[in-house]
This record gives C-alpha cells, structure tokens and sequence, in this order.
C-alpha cells in the first residue's frame, strides 16, 4: 500500500493489509468545505510560538481528538535518541526519561525506515515490538505508527494504540500521516528554541557561578578549585542547585557593598 500524501510504501501487518483498510470516512469529512476547516482549524493550532512541551500536548490532544485511541505518545529525535516527550495518559515517571534507539522496537523501526506502521491485533506479537514494564499500553492489541519529518529529515514519531482490535483505515492513517506532515516544522522550531534557551541558561549559570567562585576566592582567600568545590558542597547540604548557592552568594555581597557604601 502507498501513502498518498508521502509516495513512500505503506506497511501493514496483522490482517490490515490493502484488502483490509476501508474507504475514507468522516475524520477528514466530505467535500470541500470540511477539509478547509480540518486545515484551518491544525494551522490556527499550530501557528503561535509556543515551547516544546505546549507544542507536543497540542499535538497529542489534536490528533487523540480526530482519531479515538487509548494511547497517544509522541517521541522526539534528539541528540540520535528517540526521547518520549509527550503522552495522552499520565507517564510523569517515564515521560522525558524513556529514550529508545534508532531501529530499536516498532517506534525505532518506523524511525529508521520513515514509513508507518500499522497494525490492527496482536501488536506486542510484532517480532520487531520492544516491552517497557513502564508502560501499561504495551499491552494494547492494535498500534499505528507514523513518522513526523522536516524538509525531508526525522524530527518525531507519533504512536497511536487501542486496547482492542482495531483495523486502521485509510483515513486514519492518511488523517495522522498529513497531521505528521504539518506538524514536523513546528516541533523542530520549537526543540530547536528549546536547545537554544537551555544553552543560553547554562552560560548564564556559568556566568554566574564565575562571579560567585571569584567573591568567595576574594574573600576566603582560596583558589578557583576550592571555591568551586565550597559552592557544591553547601548545594548538596542545602539541596539547592549550585546557581541558587552562587545567587545568594552574588546577593550577599551586593548587600554587603550597599551597607559599606552607606
């Protein structure tokens, strides 16, 4: 079977094969003035610039609302790792932190491949499904799988499941395939301002752990190394962070300069 809207083969296991995916139904509509709304309605969605996560929840709420399913995971490529960063259901354990392989399970294999998958029972029995004991959907009976791409590049890949059976048809798939399509740029945007705010955090944290290493090099009369490692010894006492310590270390001695100058 082949996408129409990506010209790529479409893969199918589990009895949903050509012969068993259905005609389009109600999910994009008939006629014109349905698809224009369903357009209009993803692109009003997704236009504003919102971060990461607002975008990613957006996308899982959008396509678990045109598409009924009892499970919607979105993983993001970052750094070479699929990273599970957003979900339909609470995984507050494991959302952020499950990170899977390129080609590891049917998530990785539809992220090598950048072809969907899509199966309609028994798809924990697919030889190519991966078990994390974090997650009670590895249970579910039918998976859809579909990649979200950006100028011809990977950025996501979009899971959907269901506890039941359940045979996809092909406006479902072709539904999250285009949802795919108008998505992908939005969510490598939004992970690329993402990576860039965290950078720019990190070099103000070293900014302001430098300032504070220096006060306390002026005032103790130690080196930068032993400055450095007082500042981590008082956060792990305190369990704050070290920028917290350097903070209230920059805060003290703008109090102290106060005082001396009045």
């Amino acid at each position: 079977m082949r996408s129409a809207a990506s010209g790529e083969a479409m893969h199918t296991t589990s009895g949903v094969g050509p012969d068993h995916v259905g005609e389009p139904n109600d999910l994009i509509g008939q006629g014109s003035e349905s698809e224009i709304g369903f357009l209009h309605e993803i692109g009003s969605r997704f236009a504003a610039a919102d971060s990461l996560q607002v975008v990613l929840n957006r996308v899982v709420h959008f396509v678990s609302s045109v598409v009924q399913c009892d499970s919607c995971f979105i993983y993001v490529l970052e750094h070479g790792e699929l990273v599970l960063r957003g979900s339909k259901n609470p995984h507050s354990d494991v959302v952020d932190r499950l990170k899977l392989h390129i080609g590891q399970g049917l998530t990785g294999w539809v992220a090598e491949h950048r072809q969907p998958v899509a199966i309609g029972c028994h798809a924990f029995e697919d030889p190519r499904f991966q078990v994390f004991n974090e997650l009670p959907e590895d249970r579910h009976e039918a998976f859809l799988s579909v990649p979200v791409l950006c100028r011809g590049r990977l950025v996501a890949v979009i899971n959907l499941q269901h506890r039941d059976p359940h045979e996809h048809s092909w406006a479902e798939i072709q539904l999250i395939v285009t949802i795919g399509f108008l998505v992908g740029a939005e969510i490598e945007l939004a992970r690329l301002e993402s990576e860039n705010n965290q950078l720019s955090e990190r070099l103000e944290t070293r900014k302001v752990l430098d300032r504070a290493k220096g006060i306390l090099q002026r005032d103790l009369g130690i080196n930068e190394e032993e400055a450095y490692l007082t500042i981590q010894r008082h956060s792990r006492q305190r369990r704050r962070s070290k920028r917290e310590i350097a903070d209230a270390i920059l805060l003290a001695d703008d109090l102290r300069r106060g005082r001396s100058s009045s």
